[in-house]
C-alpha cells in the first residue's frame, strides 16, 4: 500500500511526507482530522467544524468505495491546499463508478448503499479519475474547508 503524504501548500523547502498506513474508514479518518488540526491550527486558520464533518465523511465514503468496489486500498494521500483539502484514494479496479459525474441525486428508496458519490459530489470540488499505469484508478477530490 502506497503511505500517505502530507505536503504543506506553499512550502517547498520544508515539504514532509509521513508514512502512515491506512487499512479501513476509521484511519483513514483520524489520519485526516490529524493533518487538519495540525494545518489549522485556531491561530492559524478558521477551519470550521462542519466543514470538517464533511471532508471526513467524503473520506469515508472514498476509503469505503474503494475497499468495498475496487478490490482494495492501494493507497491514501491527503495534501492540505490554502482552502481545503486534497485527497487522492488509489484503489485496484479499473471500472469508473457510473454515478461519479452524476447529478448528485440521492437514490429515491433506500436499499443500503448507492447515497456514496451523491454526498462526495455534494460536498467535494475538482472530481477526478485517473487510470493507474499499474492497474486501478485513483479518484482526487478537493474538499474546501474555508
Amino acid at each position: 500500500m502506497r503511505s500517505a503524504e502530507h505536503r504543506p501548500d506553499g512550502d517547498s523547502t520544508d515539504a514532509r511526507t509521513r508514512p502512515v498506513t491506512i487499512t479501513s474508514a476509521a484511519a483513514a479518518r483520524s489520519y485526516v482530522r490529524s493533518v487538519v488540526e495540525e494545518r489549522w491550527r485556531p491561530a492559524a486558520g478558521t477551519a470550521g467544524e462542519t466543514a470538517v464533518m464533511d471532508l471526513l465523511l467524503v473520506v469515508s465514503e472514498l476509503v469505503a468505495n474503494a475497499i468495498r468496489h475496487g478490490g482494495g486500498l492501494a493507497g491514501f494521500e491527503v495534501t492540505p491546499l490554502a482552502e481545503g483539502v486534497r485527497l487522492s484514494v488509489h484503489d485496484y479496479s479499473d471500472a469508473v463508478p457510473s454515478a461519479a459525474y452524476g447529478p448528485g441525486a440521492l437514490p429515491r428508496k433506500h436499499e443500503g448503499s448507492g447515497y456514496g458519490w451523491p454526498l462526495i459530489i455534494r460536498l467535494s470540488r475538482e472530481i477526478r479519475i485517473d487510470r493507474r499505469r499499474e492497474g486501478g484508478k485513483t479518484v482526487s477530490v478537493f474538499v474546501p474547508l474555508m
